[in-house]
């Protein structure tokens, strides 16, 4: 064979080998911002708490905290009497008639013996008579109620005595009637019975403990959806409440919490509950129609898989000149969204784009305004495969560079609806409550998440049933 059919046949294959074969794209990334803590902006959410005593636990708690001997003073120099009271049997509390939306009215049986000094003292020689007293009867008193720094406080007063036997005052060692004697008496320790009511309810009904074990429970991150991974995380900030008010059988304190309410693709997230942190104020009235303001956390691997099954079986271009799309990575620079194409086909690289986030309310996806190949991506292309740097190739990958949160909605929705339908996170705690439409309103882009600002119109009542 000549030299030059040699040459001819060597420059065919290399041609025939050049239009075959790919061409290797070399473009420079865009490196991310430097990573830092997940900070965003959330505007707060408010949820009912409803706290709901009965009038059978505050009793229950009471007779608890007094029983058998309830009061002993054996001092009688101090203010010239000794007394002691045993409780006979439960003290019954119920709303008090004469104002059942305010006050409290407590039924006391007791047995007293009280002992008190008459006389005087003069040069130095003690004159005085020892009368002692024996009471059995049933005290009955009317407290109005307020909440205290967490704690039910009660003012009781003294209302009447009914006595189950006459009393009786101990004479030369025999007890004798003295019931014309010892009415006008009462008032010696009306007042120190009345103490004794508010300090035992007082301590009994110290809610706190009880309120924050519901919250700590509702502020453990809750699994909203399986198949998204997404979770429900309450943060809570402040808790308010009205004034308490009697209503029927029980006691109502109006509560509510200011919380910031995420969603979270991903791992379960770490609690944020702070029993430390939280503060009780005092407000007139707590709202019944609340919004809950929730960020849908979606990190950028989670978005990045699913842009990529969105490319799954395409091709690009036309002909013999088709790249496929194996691989999406999207990060965050300079205030926008970077994508990078891992292709193969006529061309194999990566091709980086850049574009602002938006929201299309009408089919509920995440799409990229102003997308276009970043400088260097572009010039080589234009180099290398102008083809493929075309409007209309880059308008038919823009198409598929969608995050749809449809599914995250709808979910989420569904998911939220079994937790406001009586869920309970522990014993005599139960989240109830009622959706209306989700509605989006803004994206906000940190250095490792796409942050969807939500909000949802409706109620959520956290009811705490009882005292443990």
């Amino acid at each position: 064979m000549k030299l030059t059919s040699i040459i001819s046949v060597f420059t065919a294959l290399i041609l025939f080998a050049g239009c075959s074969s790919s061409q290797k794209l070399e473009t420079l990334k865009p490196e991310p911002d430097d990573a830092s803590p997940l900070i965003y902006d959330i505007t707060p959410s408010f949820i009912n708490l409803p706290i709901t005593i009965k009038l059978t636990d505050i009793e229950n708690q009471t007779n608890a905290v007094l029983n058998g001997l309830i009061y002993e003073d054996n001092t009688i120099d101090d203010d010239d009497i000794e007394m002691k009271i045993w409780k006979q049997a439960p003290i019954k509390i119920q709303n008090d008639p004469s104002n059942p939306d305010k006050k409290l009215k407590t039924i006391l049986p007791l047995k007293a013996n009280i002992k008190y000094r008459i006389g005087t003292k003069k040069l130095g020689v003690e004159l005085y008579d020892i009368r002692e007293f024996n009471l059995n009867g049933t005290i009955t008193l009317s407290s109005e109620a307020a909440l205290t720094n967490w704690k039910l406080t009660t003012k009781t007063e003294f209302k009447s005595l009914d006595w189950s036997e006459s009393p009786t005052m101990t004479v030369f060692g025999k007890n004798m009637p003295i019931t014309y004697l010892i009415n006008p008496a009462i008032s010696i320790f009306k007042s120190k019975l009345e103490k004794k009511i508010d300090e035992a309810i007082e301590k009994s009904m110290d809610f706190k403990p009880n309120v924050l074990q519901a919250v700590e429970k509702i502020c453990t991150p809750f699994q909203m959806s399986d198949t998204y991974e997404s979770w429900l995380r309450i943060v809570p900030i402040e808790i308010y409440s009205t004034n308490a008010k009697l209503k029927n059988d029980s006691f109502l304190l109006d509560m509510g919490m200011k919380c910031n309410m995420e969603t979270i693709v991903g791992k379960q997230p770490e609690s944020k509950f702070n029993a430390n942190k939280i503060v009780l104020k005092p407000v007139a009235k707590i709202p019944n129609q609340i919004s809950a303001n929730i960020a849908a956390i979606s990190s950028y691997v989670d978005a990045s898989k699913i842009m990529t099954k969105n490319f799954a079986g395409q091709e690009f271009g036309s002909g013999s000149k088709k790249v496929t799309v194996k691989n999406v990575s999207i990060w965050h620079k300079d205030g926008k969204m970077v994508i990078a194409l891992d292709v193969l086909g006529s061309i194999n690289g990566t091709l980086y784009l850049n574009g602002f986030p938006q929201y299309n309310p009408k089919t509920k996806e995440i799409y990229f305004d102003k997308l276009d190949y970043v400088l260097d991506t572009k010039s080589k292309l234009m180099r290398t495969a102008n083809w493929l740097a075309q409007g209309y190739v880059l308008r038919k990958m823009e198409e598929s560079c969608r995050y749809s949160i449809q599914p995250n909605l709808e979910e989420g929705k569904k998911s939220m609806a079994s937790y406001l339908k009586n869920y309970s996170p522990m014993p005599g705690v139960f989240v109830n409550g009622k959706m209306e439409d989700i509605q989006f309103d803004k994206i906000q882009l940190t250095n490792q998440a796409i942050i969807a600002f939500i909000k949802i119109n409706g109620t959520v009542n956290v009811s705490v049933n009882g005292l443990k």
